[in-house]
């Protein structure tokens, strides 16, 4: 490496995953042209990589929120491409971070544009978890999961980590929310601790016994929990709000306005059949994932409607999150349609938000984009939509949206939470 070349992540190297950091290389020659890169690996070991080319400016300088990559993984003024155009070494990898515990490591590097000697690298840690956010393992009655709590007397609003399908637990997002100031439950459905490796039917019950377990928690607010979703558990969401008391918020994001996939119980009764699909409808692609949008039965046929959810039944609020590029399946359609629903029903307890060019996986922002990952239902690699920058762009609007919704809907106390490392 050059001991000339400086490269430089402001304000520090280390930061929380949902942060962005400035990146600025000195002590290059006026002009020069150099390739960024940049390199992690997940937890199942996939590697992780991108670049891009940049041109130094007359002082032998490089700055990613003033200057574009000329080629590479991304054109243009992009001050945290490096991070979120990073593709697997592997086709169709989603990269996998669901532990909280251990940050996520980024290796940034500029090199000499045409013989590609390094000449300056950075380590970039990402933590998920702040200063001061306790982590409590959950095993009490049917509930597995984890407990996050922000440092301080509180009390703080609670939210119900609805990130429950692909089996397993995820923390990433529960944890992320817990620093900025929320005690957050994250839930599994099943593949996690001693429950079952898969699941034939939802009880609605679990998640009604989740709330119940927030609501106990001594730093907790007496109001109204919120509740955060994500695919398939977009429906779940959806559900909780409409058949379960004290929910004051929900975010859908990317979901489905009908039961699918699973019958739904409460009670040991029957309240929703599944929506069923048909794999037949799979698309094909080059790349050998496979094109889900169309596989749902039609949610409004008359047969189906008894899977269609009661919305108007909610007293809390409702974030509706929609990707326009979404190919597993047409989310947009499905808010438009609730909201019409609810409106219909003389209700205004709603507020929504659309992206064009995003895809399916709307999650905490930084992180590498997925175009195709493995698929639970089609047993097989699917493509998820959207495009890399607007994908990226979306999900940092959509995180600062969701934490406003939680703020405005749930108890809040402004000086609760300063984020820290």
């Amino acid at each position: 490496m050059s001991s000339q070349v400086r490269l430089r992540l402001l304000p520090s190297a280390k930061c929380l995953f949902d942060e962005p950091v400035q990146v600025k290389v000195g002590g290059l020659r006026s002009k020069q042209l150099v390739t960024m890169r940049a390199r992690s690996t997940d937890e199942k070991g996939v590697m992780f990589s991108s670049s891009a080319t940049y041109r130094a400016d007359g002082n032998g300088e490089i700055h990613l929120d003033r200057d574009p990559s000329l080629s590479g993984s991304y054109f243009g003024v992009e001050p945290m491409g490096l991070l979120w155009s990073m593709k697997p070494d592997t086709l169709h990898k989603r990269f996998i971070k669901t532990s909280s515990l251990n940050p996520q490591v980024v290796k940034l590097s500029v090199h000499e544009e045409e013989e590609g000697k390094m000449l300056a690298e950075v380590i970039n840690e990402r933590f998920l978890i702040g200063d001061g956010v306790s982590r409590l393992p959950v095993k009490e009655g049917n509930i597995r999961g984890a407990l996050f709590t922000p440092p301080g007397r509180g009390p703080f609003p609670a939210v119900l980590d609805l990130y429950t399908f692909g089996g397993g637990l995820s923390e990433k997002r529960a944890s992320l929310l817990a620093t900025r100031g929320f005690v957050v439950l994250t839930v599994s459905l099943y593949g996690h601790d001693d429950q079952a490796k898969n699941i034939k039917e939802i009880h609605l019950d679990y998640f009604e016994e989740a709330i119940e377990f927030l609501k106990r928690q001594d730093k907790v607010s007496s109001e109204g929990v919120g509740v955060i979703s994500l695919s398939k558990s977009g429906d779940l969401a959806l559900s909780i709000a409409s058949y379960l008391s004290g929910v004051a918020a929900t975010v859908w994001i990317n979901g489905c306005s009908a039961n699918i996939a699973f019958p739904l119980y409460y009670k040991k009764r029957l309240i929703h059949p599944a929506l069923m699909h048909d794999l037949e409808k799979l698309i094909p692609t080059e790349s050998g994932a496979v094109i889900g949008k169309y596989v749902l039965d039609n949610h409004l046929a008359e047969e189906n409607k008894d899977t269609l959810i009661p919305i108007e039944r909610a007293k809390g609020q409702f974030l509706f999150v929609a990707s326009e590029d979404d190919l597993n399946w047409d989310s947009k359609t499905y808010m438009d349609q609730m909201m019409e629903r609810l409106k219909r029903h003389g209700k205004e307890n709603f507020e929504s938000v659309s992206y064009p060019g995003a895809g399916h996986y709307l999650e905490p922002p930084y992180g590498p984009y997925c175009p195709s990952s493995f698929h639970g239902v089609a047993r097989r690699p699917a493509v998820w939509g959207g495009e890399a920058r607007s994908h990226a762009a979306a999900e940092v609007h959509m995180w600062k949206k969701v934490q406003e919704f939680f703020r405005t809907h749930l108890s809040w106390n402004a000086e609760q939470t300063n984020p820290k490392l």
